[in-house]
């Protein structure tokens, strides 16, 4: 099963995946996709660890999750807009190449059988960005998005800590 969960920003898409993650299974993966970029970074990445528990295994890897082996287990990937982040830098912002990329690492880690939870941040909901480079980002993320939502056999959106189901 593929999960999809996406909102704004502190909607409660993390702890919906979390739950959900639990629900599933007594010890689920954790996958982080988050590069440690500096020192204030590094505190959202310690108070999302504490989040979790010691039934929870940790995994962090950046970009490439089509690699990573589970076996039947539950995996939830927070998440998917840190991960597009990654692409798109390494790319110099080149958002076709960061799409494919993306794509492919997607359907080589879904092919697995394991029930996947991803988490993605829906940003193209607000005010247009000020930038080239964030109007390119806010598409490639839209893109991923549609691209997951597709795959997905379940999508929730999260507003103010309140799931809504999508399908």
């Amino acid at each position: 099963m593929i999960y999809y969960i996406t909102g704004g920003q502190r909607s409660g898409k993390s702890s919906f995946g979390q739950k959900l993650a639990l629900s599933l299974s007594d010890n689920p993966v954790y996958l982080a996709t988050s590069r440690h970029w500096d020192g204030e970074y590094e505190k959202r990445i310690d108070r999302h660890k504490a989040d979790r528990d010691e039934r929870w295994t940790n995994i962090e890897e950046e970009k490439h999750i089509g690699k990573l082996v589970f076996n039947q287990r539950v995996v939830l990937v927070d998440c998917v807009t840190l991960w597009l982040t990654n692409f798109f830098v390494d790319t110099k912002n080149d958002v076709d190449q960061s799409l494919q990329l993306a794509k492919s690492e997607f359907d080589g880690l879904t092919t697995q059988n394991s029930d996947f939870i991803f988490i993605s941040n829906e940003i193209g909901m607000g005010t247009h960005a000020h930038t080239e480079i964030g109007r390119k980002f806010t598409d490639l993320q839209g893109w991923m998005n549609q691209f997951i939502a597709e795959k997905s056999d379940q999508a929730w959106l999260m507003v103010s800590g309140i799931p809504m189901k999508l399908k």
